[in-house]
């Protein structure tokens, strides 16, 4: 809103953000409901011995230990998911919380980053947390099934995320701008979402907007190959067409910079 020129969002990736959690002597993945996840980042939710843990648990022996919330210090699109996932799942959430890049938390302790918030889980026994999926696989962390609309629990994973990213590309509106959160499929993970390139639709020099958009173009066709070892999702067909007629658009000093 504040630009003077249009701005364009063109998708690059998808990826999943996961729930971390560091309980010394559980070994299978916990379950978690999205009521379930708010509750506990409403800080209502405060023992891992709670009972609401045990319709998706049976059998599995949680500690007797107070719940350790970590989350976001600095705003991020990884917290923006994961409110989003919360809103949808949670009036509460969404009346007393709400949906933004940095919310105010009613409870937990903060850290900068995906790194920070990795680390913090990975420090304190008894933590819950959340962070883009790569970085809960580069420390280890174990990460819950979360259950999504279709009432499946479903852990992140690449392939979770395409499938609710599959319907993306027919619902997406002309800025290419849309939440995938809690999205139908019996097999997709609900705490998913998009990332954008965020550029200036009138670029000044040619010099510098010609190599910039080539670049993107080659990221959003040859550049998704790189995507799944970095567990990320590549972008559907139908969606990297839309993002082809967004850079064709992109201008420099008054004609189109491709």
């Amino acid at each position: 809103a504040e630009a003077k020129d249009p701005v364009l969002h063109v998708p690059v990736t998808l990826g999943a953000v996961a729930v971390v959690t560091h309980l010394p002597g559980v070994t299978q993945p916990l379950r978690l409901s999205g009521e379930l996840l708010a509750a506990i980042f409403l800080g209502r939710v405060t023992r891992w011995d709670d009972p609401a843990f045990a319709e998706a648990n049976p059998g599995v022996a949680l500690p007797s230990t107070p719940i350790t919330v970590v989350r976001r210090s600095d705003g991020s699109g990884t917290t923006y998911i994961f409110v989003d996932y919360l809103a949808k799942v949670s009036p509460e959430w969404r009346a007393q919380v709400g949906v933004a890049t940095s919310v105010d938390w009613p409870v937990g302790l903060g850290a900068k980053g995906n790194e920070g918030v990795a680390g913090q889980v990975k420090q304190t026994p008894g933590s819950i947390g959340y962070v883009e999926l790569t970085y809960a696989l580069q420390n280890g962390l174990p990460t819950a099934e979360v259950r999504n609309a279709d009432g499946a629990f479903v852990a992140p994973s690449v392939a979770s995320v395409t499938a609710a990213a599959a319907g993306a590309a027919a619902s997406m509106p002309d800025d290419l701008r849309v939440s995938i959160t809690n999205a139908a499929g019996p097999g997709a993970y609900p705490i998913s979402g998009f990332s954008w390139v965020v550029l200036r639709q009138v670029q000044a020099a040619c010099g510098v907007a010609t190599p910039m958009v080539r670049f993107l173009s080659w990221a959003v066709h040859d550049g998704q190959a790189f995507a799944p070892a970095l567990h990320y999702a590549p972008l559907p067909e139908a969606v990297v067409a839309r993002c082809d007629a967004k850079l064709a658009s992109v201008t420099c000093e008054g004609r189109p910079a491709l």
